[in-house]
């Protein structure tokens, strides 16, 4: 694109009096008469690029990021998230006039189609300052060109087909220029592979100034994004979903393919390899606790290695972190009050609302590493009865405590990442792994509802977020100490589930036990053809294409919990209506005994259509731009 500065500002301030560009989609880039001055030198151009990366949606922002707590993960008591649009989208609640959680044009939280104009403007101007380095330049270009794939992703992950912003608008082409159509899923995702390619050629394998730059775009980075784009496009949302045989462009063509591809799973496979052996090859690993007492038991260790995959800071196997939205208001949410000392004055540094709904709680394996409604060993129809916690639980749950049956037998992830009454707590000041603090969730105890907001609605907490060296403290000083680290936006152990569902998909079945089985061994179970054959209602399920298929599911299910990757995943294997139309399941915290307690009920309920696979184009977008076709049943 020419810059023109006098000449095309008055023209590109007529059109935008005229039709405000967010009414289309916004590439007409906004003060010309200063674009010069941004590319001026290389100070005000890194400047530029990091606006480019101030684009980034918020992950940490429960209202800014839907897959937090807009799907069945997490559920917030009402007296405090009532208004929150997160909650309103859980339950049913998404509009067309002025569209929840949205990124595209009208009301959107951040216009997603300014940051590609911005991008495109970077790239078309970097050359200009005086004193950048050939290699500076190379590598800007290929961030750059990393974050409009982003974008473009992010955006098609969302709305499904979109307009794709190759370049911005000439300022000599007018109004109608502006106008622009949706392009396919089809279409959209071959740009973004075509944008990560070119990236990754020049990205750097790794960051070598970690002082100061962390978190910035690397190519494991670029192949890990690359492959979740190509799963998500393979996946039956996208391939082959007869749903959307009417939704198509104005010259009839299909914007979502009805037929489906088992080439597309081939490719994603490629892909999630290049993307492990590039992380691999670039000291990416599965973490493990590696500081632990000589004391310490095994069942601890293993549960250290869980949370610190997500809660250690830039540990080898965050692939990519978003260093600029560390996570430290959902550690506190999450946090139980556990401390001792705890008093109606000094009890209020922590909120605690942040609760997994009991149908979380049941998701995890037993301890042989099955589903607990496939153990042949468990008694799923006594999981709600009462016992009492002995000896042989110690470092699970307390010695002498009443607890629900589903409490007891579980799998390290489930308590590594649940907190819940009378489940030990590791850490929070406490270094002797038999002694150690844990919720007492009944009501009128010290973790359960003491006040109208800073209670878990459900009786759960989600105990993986909280670094277990964060403490509330009681004592003098009060308030919350936490260590801050990065949202993992994407980890090893993502990689190495999306590359087993690839190989799965694709016909290798027996190809993905090993990536699956790597992710188990860290979390302290069996391989899935053993734990299968061996504690399973079904033993031969891992050995077919469809058994996998639904083991798989669980695993990221299970692996990934409270990291925002399900909300994702259950759209995009078009399983959202079958996890999203059901009551909010939860103890009932009012009651002031064990007997009293441990009875299920309703919070709530979701809601989901199959119109809400997709997000709805705001209504003026629609008006004011011809060209765009409304996402179906919207």
């Amino acid at each position: 694109m020419k810059i023109k500065i006098l000449k095309g500002a008055m023209t590109i301030l007529f059109m935008l009096n005229v039709v405000a560009c967010s009414d289309y989609v916004d590439v007409v880039p906004e003060n010309i008469a200063v674009i010069e001055d941004a590319f001026e030198t290389r100070d005000s151009a890194e400047r530029f690029l990091a606006t480019l990366y101030g684009y980034l949606p918020a992950y940490e922002n429960a209202n800014a990021n839907p897959a937090l707590s807009s799907g069945d993960e997490i559920f917030v008591n009402t007296n405090v998230s009532r208004n929150w649009p997160s909650a309103i989208l859980a339950q049913g609640g998404q509009n067309v006039s002025t569209p929840l959680m949205s990124y595209w044009g009208s009301g959107s939280i951040s216009n997603l189609f300014v940051a590609l104009r911005d991008c495109n403007i970077f790239l078309e101007n970097v050359d200009k300052p005086f004193n950048l380095t050939e290699d500076e330049k190379i590598r800007w270009v290929a961030e750059a060109k990393f974050l409009k794939a982003y974008y473009h992703f992010y955006l098609m992950r969302m709305y499904g087909p979109i307009p794709i912003v190759r370049e911005n608008i000439e300022v000599s082409e007018g109004v109608d220029a502006v106008r622009v159509p949706r392009n396919s899923v089809e279409e959209v995702t071959d740009y973004i592979v075509e944008l990560l390619d070119e990236a990754i050629a020049d990205l750097p394998t790794s960051i070598a100034d970690e002082g100061s730059e962390l978190g910035r775009i690397t190519a494991p980075i670029a192949a890990a994004i690359k492959a979740k784009a190509l799963v998500t496009a393979a996946s039956p949302l996208f391939n082959g979903n007869a749903d959307y045989s009417s939704f198509l462009d104005s010259d009839g063509n299909e914007l979502i393919s009805t037929v489906y591809n088992e080439e597309k799973w081939v490719r994603a496979a490629s892909a999630c390899q290049q993307a492990i052996e590039l992380a691999e090859a670039n000291g990416h690993s599965l973490y493990q606790f590696t500081d632990a007492l000589p004391t310490w038991s095994d069942t601890t260790i293993t549960k250290l290695s869980i949370r610190g995959s997500v809660t250690e800071r830039w540990n080898p196997e965050i692939v990519w972190g978003i260093s600029g939205d560390p996570v430290t208001t959902l550690q506190n949410w999450a946090q139980a009050k556990i401390a001792t000392g705890l008093t109606g004055e000094n009890r209020e540094s922590v909120q605690s609302w942040w609760s997994p709904p009991l149908q979380i709680a049941e998701m995890f394996y037993s301890d042989n590493g099955v589903p607990i409604d496939e153990d042949v060993n468990y008694d799923y129809a006594g999981r709600y009865e009462l016992t009492t916690a002995t000896d042989a639980d110690l470092y699970n749950i307390t010695p002498g405590h009443e607890t629900a049956k589903l409490h007891f037998n579980r799998e390290p992830r489930f308590y590594a990442s649940i907190g819940f009454d009378g489940g030990t707590w590791m850490g929070h000041g406490r270094e002797d792994d038999t002694n150690l603090l844990f919720p007492q969730a009944l009501s009128k105890q010290k973790s359960g509802k003491l006040d109208a907001q800073r209670f878990a609605a459900s009786g759960y907490w989600a105990k993986k977020l909280v670094y277990y060296e964060n403490v509330q403290r009681t004592g003098g000083a009060t308030g919350y100490s936490l260590r801050a680290y990065p949202f993992p936006a994407v980890r090893l152990a993502d990689l190495y589930l999306l590359y087993a569902e690839a190989l799965n998909e694709s016909g290798s079945t027996n190809q993905a036990h090993a990536w699956i089985d790597r992710v188990r061994d860290r979390a302290g179970l069996n391989g899935v053809v053993d734990s299968w054959a061996t504690a399973s209602s079904d033993p031969t399920k891992p050995t077919t294409k469809d058994g996998l298929r639904d083991i798989i599911h669980d695993e990221r299910m299970i692996e990934m919990v409270f990291e925002g990757q399900r909300f994702w995943d259950i759209r995009r294997w078009k399983r959202a209506t079958e996890f999203l139309n059901t009551d909010i399941l939860g103890w009932n915290i009012e009651g002031e005994t064990p007997a009293a307690f441990y009875n299920v009920i309703s919070l709530g309920t979701y809601k989901f259509q199959s119109r809400d696979y997709l997000w709805p184009i705001s209504e003026r977008d629609i008006i004011t731009n011809n060209k765009l076709i409304q996402n179906p049943g919207w």
